[in-house]
């Protein structure tokens, strides 16, 4: 996936959800506390850090939270 495009979903939205090749779960990505390279993504956790190639990005999309982001107010 391109990282510029990831960076700019990020900073849209603040928070960013995303497939990793082989992870099974979706990651939230957030402004704080992830740095998108152009070739890395380093994702600081509570325990540690997480890294992974920005290739690895399968999908991508804007994590909501409310009604409203659904369009359903």
């Amino acid at each position: 996936m391109d990282p510029e495009r990831l960076r700019e979903k990020l900073e849209e939205s603040g928070e960013l959800m995303i497939n990793v090749g082989e992870i099974d779960e979706p990651i939230e990505l957030h402004l704080h506390d992830t740095e998108i390279g152009d070739e890395l993504i380093t994702l600081e956790l509570a325990d540690g850090t997480l890294e992974f190639e920005v290739d690895e990005v399968v999908a991508a999309w804007k994590h909501y939270h409310t009604l409203d982001d659904y369009g359903l107010d």
